[in-house]
């Protein structure tokens, strides 16, 4: 399998996020079987999902404490008041304190009025992550990969720690907060993947995310996927004459020739939406064939996570 390119095996972070239904989840596990196989250690974190990981990658079941799915692929599966809990106590460190400083009636009214803490309880759990160290020294995790959640909500999760940033009290949150807000500015050491399908409404949302990663966020993209991508079979001139034919059988013995037409609409379709893209992305882009039946098996992953550049 050749070596992935700096765009993502030299991430210590990578947010996963796009359009629902697009396949983030299939993504990241594909992405962690590749990065594995570079000798990467790395934490696949969710946030409150519809739990299909283990699945994906033939491990236990993936809850609120982190399991190993594969040999180098750890998982955790968070939800805001654990991880804000997980989260106190690691940065805190000490028990006691955690609790003089999160039993505080103040700072907990603090927190119920801070727009985004709930996902910045799940985000800022899953970079700090990126930050622990084995006893030897060596990063615990080589890459966290974060299956965020879709456009929308991942936007309003990557601004959680520019939010608190801006309006919290200088202290313990903010300086975290600031960390973080570091790593994720940082090209070298991390990046948005955004997953899309070759379709017109998932293409043009993904173009609407990578406007407001950009104007908004300034965070940099490590990679576009575009997933479920239909192997063509037909050249230019079958798709046309196929679509004169149209996709309703006038006779009998029509109704090939009506299959044919409407996969000729399709691969139609899907070329203009892989055009639109490659030729508005500055980021890398890579195409996941569509493989037959749903994918759900490690065997299935496997053969989209050579498929990474």
């Amino acid at each position: 399998m050749p070596a992935l390119t700096p765009a993502l095996s030299d991430k210590r972070f990578l947010f996963v996020t796009g359009k629902g239904g697009t396949g983030k989840t299939t993504v990241t596990a594909a992405l962690a079987l590749r990065l594995a196989a570079q000798g990467k250690r790395v934490l696949c974190a969710m946030c409150q999902a519809k739990e299909r990981l283990s699945r994906l990658l033939d491990g236990p079941a993936v809850g609120e404490e982190i399991v190993e799915l594969q040999p180098r692929i750890f998982a955790v599966n968070m939800n805001p008041d654990a991880a804000l809990t997980q989260y106190g106590h690691m940065v805190l460190r000490v028990r006691p304190v955690y609790h003089a400083v999160m039993d505080n009636p103040f700072v907990r009214a603090f927190f119920r009025a801070t727009p985004g803490l709930n996902e910045w309880a799940m985000l800022g759990k899953a970079w700090y992550h990126t930050t622990e160290r084995g006893a030897d020294g060596a990063w615990k995790y080589d890459t966290v990969i974060l299956d965020a959640p879709a456009t929308g909500h991942g936007l309003d999760m990557l601004r959680g720690p520019k939010v608190i940033v801006d309006v919290a009290p200088p202290g313990l949150l903010r300086r975290e907060a600031a960390r973080a807000w570091s790593l994720f500015s940082d090209p070298n050491q991390a990046g948005i993947v955004v997953v899309t399908l070759p379709e017109e409404m998932p293409v043009s949302e993904t173009f609407e995310l990578l406007d407001a990663v950009d104007r908004e966020l300034h965070l940099p993209v490590a990679q576009v996927v575009v997933n479920g991508v239909l192997p063509p079979i037909l050249s230019p001139a079958e798709r046309e004459a196929l679509l004169r034919h149209g996709t309703d059988p006038a006779a009998p013995g029509d109704e090939a020739l009506a299959v044919g037409a409407r996969r000729a609409i399709r691969e139609a379709l899907q070329q203009e939406s892989l055009e639109r893209l490659r030729a508005g992305i500055d980021a890398a882009m890579t195409e996941l064939p569509l493989l037959p039946g749903e994918v759900d098996s490690l065997a299935a992953v496997r053969q989209l996570a050579t498929r990474f550049v």
